[in-house]
């Protein structure tokens, strides 16, 4: 798998947080597709992305926390969708590309068991985020594009 180092930069986000178990995401990211309609968001101009704080194999299903973003440069006004505004911070992050469903991501995998512990590098302080490079209902499991960033610590 190939893996690059890139400095992504900060990139404000409107948020749906999810927290509790992973069956539930569905609804959550429901939430933030009614809003991002309603203001106007395409997916061709803004960017969707997951931060995922834990690892739903890792936790318990009530621990289990990600946030769905789109990139947006407004302020988000209270909401009924309870979307709030967030930064994805300026950072060096290893990435790599899954293919394919994102029901097992392979990237990310890749990266936490084979990449970084060869890599001499060690995690940075912001979780790993994933950029859903193809969203919608016309896009198949198959065809489906993620890439997985993992931040860096900065040399010291």
């Amino acid at each position: 798998m190939d893996v690059r180092i890139v400095e992504f930069p900060e990139t404000p986000v409107a948020v749906a947080e999810h927290r509790g178990p992973p069956a539930l995401e569905y609804q959550t990211s429901q939430r933030l597709i009614r809003w991002r309609i309603a203001n106007g968001l395409s997916p061709h101009k803004h960017r969707t992305y997951g931060v995922h704080y834990t690892d739903p194999q890792a936790v318990v299903p009530e621990d289990h926390r990600v946030d769905f973003c789109v990139s947006h440069d407004g302020v988000v006004a209270p909401n009924a969708e309870g979307i709030v505004g967030k930064l994805i911070p300026a950072c060096r992050c290893a990435v790599a590309r899954h293919l394919g469903s994102r029901r097992h991501n392979t990237a990310a995998v890749h990266l936490y068991r084979e990449w970084l512990p060869r890599s001499g590098e060690r995690p940075g302080d912001f979780p790993i985020f994933f950029h859903y490079v193809n969203v919608g209902p016309d896009v198949e499991e198959e065809d489906m594009v993620t890439d997985v960033y993992l931040p860096l610590s900065r040399a010291e």
